[in-house]
C-alpha cells in the first residue's frame, strides 16, 4: 500500500499564494497513477480540486481552482504539487493527496495522504 505525505500546509495571508506538496513512499510506482488533490473544509463535505495524469500530460481543474491553482509532478522525485495562489479565507481547509481514484477527474481514490491544513486569514 502506497503512502502518502503532505506538506507545505500553515497561515497564509488572503490573496497570498502557497505550495503544497504530496511525497509517496519509495517503492511504488508513482508515475504509473494519476493524482488527485482534494480538499475539506470545516463542517463540508471533502471535494475535487485538482488531477493530473501519470505523464503529467493532462490536468483537470475544479471551476473554483481554474486559472488560480496549479497542479504538477515530478515523478523522479515521487511527489506531487500544488501551487495555490489569490487565496480566499473560505478556501481554509484540510488539503488531501490521493492515489488510485477511479474515473476523469478522479472520485473514489484507494489510497489517501493524513493531509494538511491551512489557513487563510483576511
Amino acid at each position: 500500500q502506497v503512502q502518502l505525505v503532505e506538506s507545505g500546509g500553515g497561515l497564509v495571508q488572503a490573496g497570498g499564494s502557497l505550495r503544497l506538496s504530496c511525497a509517496a513512499s519509495s517503492g511504488h510506482t508513482f508515475g504509473s497513477d494519476d493524482m488527485g488533490w482534494f480538499r475539506q473544509a470545516p463542517g463540508k463535505e471533502r471535494e475535487f480540486v485538482a488531477a493530473i495524469s501519470r505523464s503529467g500530460g493532462s490536468r483537470y481543474y475544479a471551476d473554483s481552482a481554474k486559472g488560480r491553482f496549479t497542479i504538477s509532478r515530478d515523478n523522479a522525485k515521487n511527489t506531487v504539487y500544488l501551487q495555490l495562489s489569490s487565496l480566499q479565507p473560505e478556501e481554509t481547509a484540510v488539503y488531501y493527496c490521493a492515489v488510485g481514484c477511479t474515473g476523469w477527474p478522479p472520485s473514489i481514490c484507494g489510497a489517501w495522504g493524513q493531509g494538511t491544513q491551512f489557513t487563510v486569514f483576511s
